[in-house]
């Protein structure tokens, strides 16, 4: 029970992350919370989390932030399934490799929403589009201390 807790807790707050009002110059710079938090756990326990729970996850951001139903749902699925196939070998870079495969599996979770987007209205994919990929990458190796750290306290393994 207290494993799945800080599970429930660290995508809670990055739920929260994701949410909290930012002024109009500091939203593109915003990392995607919940997919990075998505990406952590699909490392460290790919049994447990995985494309499934990506997929519920994807349809409760679709649902907190007002968007079509499904969207972030099959980019967080395809993070989920990716990270899962590629979790023994990501999990053995150093961490800057691990932060530039981060940024790759961050651009192709952006790169699909945004298609799928610009099918419905017109979207943009200029630089500011791509930011959140970078600053994911950027605080990647901390919030993997913080939350490494924190499944240490849970005993999450």
């Amino acid at each position: 029970m207290r494993r799945s807790i800080i599970i429930v807790t660290s995508f809670m707050v990055a739920f929260l992350l994701a949410l909290v009002p930012l002024p109009e110059w500091a939203i593109m710079y915003r990392p995607d919370w919940v997919v990075l938090v998505l990406i952590y756990w699909c490392l460290e326990i790919p049994e447990r989390v995985g494309p499934v729970v990506a997929w519920f996850v994807g349809l409760l951001v679709d649902v907190s932030q007002a968007n079509l139903l499904g969207l972030n749902a099959l980019g967080m699925a395809m993070v989920g399934y990716i990270t899962n196939r590629f979790h023994f070998r990501l999990g053995m870079f150093p961490w800057w490799q691990q932060a530039i495969s981060i940024l790759l599996i961050l651009v192709l979770y952006r790169a699909l929403v945004g298609w799928i987007k610009g099918f419905i209205v017109p979207i943009h994919l200029d630089y500011p589009y791509w930011v959140p990929c970078i600053i994911g990458m950027i605080i990647w190796p901390w919030l993997s201390v913080i939350l490494r750290d924190a499944s240490r306290v849970a005993k999450v393994h």
